[in-house]
């Protein structure tokens, strides 16, 4: 099985953009949130137990899960978030378990955005965690979702502060300049993580192209 190298960060750190560009790297990168996604669909298990543990309110005119109805819901209430996450938390773990298994990556990066709150860090080869400055953050999250600044608080009052999950991580990318800063960051983790877990991506990497 590859390596499990866990990504996480706060809402607005740009997270995903990291995983992108370990991705346009060659490394197998898989996503939480996609696979959430894929266990709420109608008709799944974790669809009728969410339901019917969180009511038939979360239903939208289409008959999927409305997400940010259940986000305000779950933000709102600590049991029902917790409910939600023993519903959700195992089976998503088990598929990309599964999924690294499968890889051919020396590597893959595990987006998991509650990796430390969760404790599912204390199960990865390897943590890293990406942080940004409040100010970039709040100005991300404004342009790019639309968030007024008690939302975004209100976020962050459920999440660890930078601090608490720089404190449980291997590694951490700061996102707080230019792409190119950014690029240079994962390129040297990258590095490092290729001399860790095996040289097996050198092909992969010459047919990505993506940095020279």
């Amino acid at each position: 099985m590859a390596a499990r190298v866990g990504l996480t960060g706060g809402i607005g750190s740009g997270k995903s953009t990291v995983a992108n560009l370990f991705k346009q790297l060659g490394v197998d990168t898989i996503d939480a949130d996609l696979i959430s996604r894929e266990l709420t669909r109608p008709g799944t298990p974790e669809f009728e137990q969410i339901v019917e543990s969180l009511g038939s309110g979360i239903i939208d005119n289409s008959g999927h899960i409305d997400r940010k109805k259940l986000g305000e819901i779950v933000f709102r209430n600590d049991k029902k978030r917790d409910l939600l996450e023993s519903i959700l938390h195992p089976p998503i773990l088990d598929k990309m378990f599964d999924q690294c298994r499968k890889s051919k990556s020396p590597y893959c990066i595990l987006e998991i955005p509650l990796l430390i709150e969760s404790g599912q860090h204390e199960l990865m080869d390897r943590v890293v965690v990406v942080t940004c400055n409040p100010e970039t953050r709040t100005s991300r999250l404004q342009q790019h979702r639309k968030m007024s600044v008690d939302e975004i608080n209100r976020v962050l009052d459920t999440q660890l502060s930078d601090r608490e999950r720089a404190a449980k991580a291997d590694d951490v990318i700061v996102n707080d300049s230019t792409i190119a800063a950014l690029e240079a960051q994962v390129t040297r983790l990258h590095e490092t993580y290729r001399s860790m877990f095996g040289p097996k991506m050198d092909q992969q990497i010459r047919r990505a192209g993506r940095w020279s």
